[in-house]
């Protein structure tokens, strides 16, 4: 059984980018990489916010929901989540991690 993602993406300035995926780990590695254009454009590489869903369908609905907020409903979720913002995937990708970033997840009803 798969387990799919939605995720928040921070430029670590101002903009937010709201995806779906259920490899986390690749999706990470490609925005860090900025392999498509948005993320070419406006650098966003920091991994600052993860719920999990059961299906495709689930976190689908969920992502649309979450792009659908306000900035600053966004930004309250991810404090509530996440307070530092710290960048979840920083270790993931580090030759040597600096420190231990915890995943905080949220599992999202089907």
């Amino acid at each position: 059984m798969s387990e799919f993602h939605v995720y928040i993406m921070h430029s670590g300035s101002r903009v937010m980018y709201v995806g779906v995926t259920s490899d986390l780990p690749e999706r990470a590695s490609q925005h860090r990489q900025r392999s498509s254009g948005f993320t070419a454009k406006y650098s966003v590489t920091r991994l600052v916010y993860v719920e999990s869903a059961d299906t495709a369908r689930a976190a689908i609905a969920r992502e649309k929901q979450l792009k659908g907020l306000s900035r600053a409903k966004k930004i309250a979720i991810v404090d509530a989540a996440n307070p530092g913002w710290a960048d979840l995937a920083e270790d993931w990708f580090a030759t040597e991690p600096t420190r231990r970033a915890q995943v905080v997840s949220r599992r999202w009803p089907t």
